[in-house]
């Protein structure tokens, strides 16, 4: 059975502008829950999601209680890892209840020198008005940068190196679970003196899914997000969804933009480096992602 890896944007299981409330993602989630329990009569399924609104939001909750120090932002994707990874499992689960679902904290490799930490770039959290941005950088501390019309809070995003927890999920996949493990792109863990130790950053969860991929010599790497393909001239009257591309096509697009970018330079690398097919688009079409008929396909 071939090994199918999906990425599962943080946007795209809560909506931009949306209530950070547990019914609109539990929504979200209903709407490709059995699409992908389907796809797991023919796929080995590996789920990568994103965290970046909900992790945003434990930062905001953890700070409102000031009689004890807030706790690490690795501690606070451990809590994403348990919080989304439960509620994909319950909405998989009450479609399929005969197919197997774990959920695994997974944690990620990553480089202490990395250039990220000096200058983060990961959005997490709400969005803000951009005249509110003085006050919260006063207030919190934070870095905040422009996103669309708005603002956000940017934490250190350093590239995932290795998937420590690899194993406990090709024995889970041989066993024909639908794993959900490196939510949020990993818990990230750097080398210390006494062994390896949290880091304050949330690893991009494309990239650490192209890695998953990689590592897992998976047949196809889909990301589904909240637009429906990558896009020429995006945002101007002459945009046109790309159907297929190569990732030599596709690479003046391949940049750190916060947006679209990130995505293709994840899939990119794992098509040049695996040689297999890559898929962006919309969390409604996966199976017509997977047939060429939706979405975006990359290829070599």
């Amino acid at each position: 059975m071939k090994t199918l890896v999906i990425a599962l944007g943080g946007n795209a299981l809560l909506q931009r502008g949306a209530v950070l409330s547990a019914e609109n993602q539990y929504k979200s989630i209903a709407l490709i829950a059995d699409a992908i329990g389907k796809l797991a009569k023919r796929f080995r399924i590996a789920i990568v999601h994103g965290n970046g609104p909900q992790v945003g939001l434990l930062a905001l909750q953890n700070l409102a209680y000031r009689d004890v120090p807030p706790y690490p932002l690795d501690i606070l994707v451990g809590e994403s890892q348990g919080m989304i990874g439960y509620m994909l499992a319950q909405q998989l689960n009450a479609r399929h209840p005969s197919q197997p679902v774990s959920t695994l904290m997974t944690r990620v490799l990553v480089d202490a020198q990395d250039p990220d930490y000096l200058k983060p770039s990961k959005f997490i959290g709400p969005v803000y008005a951009p005249e509110q941005q003085k006050e919260l950088e006063a207030k919190y501390g934070w870095t905040m940068k422009a996103d669309g019309k708005y603002i956000r809070r940017v934490v250190p995003s350093p590239e995932p190196k290795k998937i420590l927890d690899i194993a406990a999920v090709n024995i889970l996949l041989a066993r024909d679970h639908i794993v959900i493990c490196n939510g949020g792109g990993g818990i990230p863990m750097v080398a210390g003196e006494q062994g390896l130790v949290g880091s304050e950053a949330v690893i991009d969860k494309d990239l650490s899914a192209a890695l998953l991929a990689e590592e897992l010599a998976a047949d196809h790497l889909v990301i589904l997000t909240d637009a429906d393909a990558v896009y020429q001239h995006w945002g101007t009257p002459q945009q046109k969804a790309i159907r297929s591309a190569t990732t030599r096509e596709l690479a003046p697009m391949a940049v750190a933009d916060g947006a679209m970018g990130p995505k293709i330079m994840a899939v990119s690398r794992f098509v040049d480096r695996t040689g297999k097919v890559a898929h962006i688009g919309g969390l409604q079409d996966i199976d017509a992602l997977l047939a060429g008929q939706a979405g975006t396909s990359i290829t070599g």
